[in-house]
């Protein structure tokens, strides 16, 4: 039977989330009355983030003869555990509370960059977005497409200068970004910035009703009525601003007054960077009349960070390869692979990157000793306040 997840010796790095952990042992022993269960919530959200941390591990049942292993069996406080009991435990445990220890770990996480004094305003910068990750034909949950086209969607908010996600939801690849945005991940505070499939009048004022802020893409052809248009600054024009307008009206003349009659915003950005296939306008609006317009063209440029965070989560970090068909075993899954890089930000004060991330791994593999780890991250700050 499972024990209390100890001081994890040698795996000091796992000690922040442990206690976190432990509050999940409960969770899904009331189907247990006998007292026989031998895998509880805590150990198997361990092993998930071991599983993360060692590329060796490509499957559940590589992750199940690895229990086997002594150090495995040490870090984790407990013996060997059976196929069947991991598969069981993707319809037993709960992933909200997973969940739950991913937001407490992101809110404890500090700001990772150092930020000029003329973007300080974009701290509390959020971009979300949603990804989706496919999935088999016979996973019928997970709908998108069609019978033959299956996907579960990670719907993530992603706090730009903390390098990590703030809060996320799993749905079917259908499931609306929209209405997961506005029932689930907002949060006063916060400047929220969107691409053109948020465009919503609605979300925009639910977004302000929270106490937010917004910079979001919308439609070239979007209806408007101008309060006045002052021209743009040459800071601005150097950063492809083409026109900044104060608006008195977003929308056309039938819509409601769902800003209330506030002041909006609209900024007109060249996208100069723009690949094959790209927009080369922009179309931004904002509830930020104080910025700098190249201020709201930089937010929006931030966006794109979330994207290359899908791209770690999923070629690096692994999440692209889904353990389990169900669709409580995918979010649990997504939900300890966030939990892995939001401690990864933490143990090293930065962004992860590969380079990092590989020598964790080798860590805990083994490969490496504690003392290596240590002068491999002294180094990394020294590199880091020697370019500063």
């Amino acid at each position: 039977m499972d024990k209390a997840l100890p001081p994890l010796q040698g795996f000091k790095y796992l000690q922040r989330v442990a206690p976190l952990l432990e509050r999940l042992r409960d969770c899904g022993t009331q189907r247990d009355q006998a007292g026989n269960r031998d895998l509880f919530f805590h150990r198997y959200a361990a092993l998930l983030l071991l599983y993360f941390f060692n590329p060796a591990l490509t499957s559940l049942r590589g992750l199940q003869q690895a229990t086997a292993l002594d150090k495995v069996q040490q870090a984790t406080a407990g013996g060997r555990v059976s196929l069947g009991a991991l598969s069981e435990a993707a319809h037993v445990f709960d992933p909200a509370l997973l969940r739950d220890v991913l937001r407490e770990l992101a809110t404890d996480s500090g700001p990772h960059a150092k930020l000029p004094a003329d973007r300080g305003a974009l701290r509390d910068l959020v971009a979300v977005d949603g990804s989706l990750l496919r999935a088999l034909p016979r996973m019928a949950w997970a709908l998108w497409q069609d019978a033959g086209h299956r996907a579960a969607k990670l719907h993530l908010a992603f706090e730009v200068f903390r390098a990590g996600p703030a809060d996320a939801t799993l749905t079917p690849g259908n499931g609306s970004e929209r209405q997961q945005l506005k029932a689930e991940l907002l949060r006063p505070g916060r400047i929220y910035v969107v691409d053109r499939g948020y465009e919503s009048y609605a979300l925009l004022a639910d977004i302000r009703a929270a106490r937010s802020s917004f910079v979001a893409r919308v439609q070239a052809d979007v209806a408007f009525e101008v309060e006045r248009e002052p021209e743009p600054t040459a800071a601005a024009k150097a950063a492809g601003v083409v026109r900044d307008v104060v608006l008195k009206r977003l929308g056309s003349a039938h819509h409601k007054d769902w800003h209330k009659g506030k002041s909006l915003r609209r900024v007109v950005v060249e996208n100069r960077a723009a690949r094959a296939g790209e927009a080369t306008t922009l179309y931004l609006v904002t509830d930020q009349l104080d910025w700098p317009a190249e201020l709201v063209a930089l937010a929006f440029k931030y966006r794109w960070r979330v994207e290359l965070f899908f791209r770690w989560l999923k070629s690096i970090l692994g999440c692209r390869h889904l353990l389990s068909q169900s669709a409580g075993g995918v979010a649990l899954q997504v939900y300890a692979a966030l939990i892995a890089s939001v401690l990864l930000g933490q143990w090293t004060g930065r962004k992860p990157d590969k380079r990092t991330f590989e020598m964790f791994c080798h860590y805990f593999s083994g490969w490496a000793t504690e003392q290596e780890l240590q002068d491999y991250l002294q180094k990394l700050q020294a590199n880091e306040e020697s370019s500063a």
